[in-house]
Formats: structure tokens, sequence, C-alpha cells
């Protein structure tokens, strides 16, 4: 009985979720969100998707664009939302501008060719972190996996 008490108050906080959604489209997720079992080693904190050259990129989500600029020879994009999270985009040569509020779906620039480590010619990295913590995009659309962590981290 109290399980079921837990999950009955967490339902309207559910509710209260924004929705987010795929940045690119047609979905398809090209290299999975593999981040490093410690912060400074290497990973993928991130997921690719598959685009075309040009191809429209939306905001995930509703929130304020934090940065628009170029980063390692890319450009990048950052969209600060709700409850402390941030995702990114690259490469693209971004229409918003820092300061810019957008809403889930608005376009906010387009997709660059040239992403290393892409198996393809042309894809988006998709980021998302909560602070300094990378989390797996694909969460956000309730597709991203599940992980335990140890309860002494």
């Amino acid at each position: 009985m109290p399980a079921l008490a837990l999950v009955l108050l967490l339902l309207p906080t559910l509710a209260a979720v924004p929705s987010y959604q795929w940045p690119v489209l047609p979905p398809q997720v090209l290299r999975r969100f593999d981040p490093p079992p410690e912060p400074w080693l290497a990973g993928h904190r991130g997921v690719d998707l598959g685009a075309t050259a040009g191809a429209p990129v939306r905001a995930a989500g509703g929130g304020v664009v934090v940065y628009t600029g170029t980063l390692a020879g890319r450009g990048v994009i950052s969209i600060q939302h709700a409850g402390g999270l941030r995702t990114t985009y690259e490469p693209v040569t971004a229409t918003v501008r820092a300061g810019d509020v957008v809403a889930a779906g608005d376009p906010i620039g387009s997709v660059e060719p040239g992403h290393p480590g892409c198996p393809q010619t042309t894809c988006l990295h998709w980021g998302l972190r909560r602070g300094e913590v990378y989390l797996d995009p694909l969460a956000l659309l309730g597709l991203g996996r599940v992980r335990l962590l140890p309860l002494n981290r």
C-alpha cells in the first residue's frame, strides 16, 4: 500500500513535466549516449541523429537560448530549460541568438556536415546536461536507457 501511495503522489508532478520532441526529423539514432565511467575519461556525452546537410534543427523543448557560437570549429547552440536542464546541438548554423525565448519545435538553425565520430557524412549531436552532469537526451522522450548507480555515489 505505501508503494501505491508513492505512485499516486508522483502522478501530479509527472503531468507538469514539459514536453520534449526530436530536434531533427525523421528521427534516426546513429550513435547512442555512452558516458565514460569517470568524468575525465573519453565517452560519448550525447546522441548522434542522422540528418542531411541544411536540415532544420528545432528546439527539443521550450527555454532560453544561452549560447550560439563556434566551439572547437563547430557551430553550437545551447538552450536552458526548466529544472536546470540544458540541451546542446552541434554542428549547426544558428538562426537564433543568446537571449531568445524558444518553444518546443521552434526552428533554431540548420545541420552542418562534419561531426567527428558520426557514422555518416552528416548528423546532429544532441546533448543534455543538468549542471555539470551529462544525461541521455533520449530520456527527454522517454527512450533513455535506465542505469542503476551505487548508493554510495
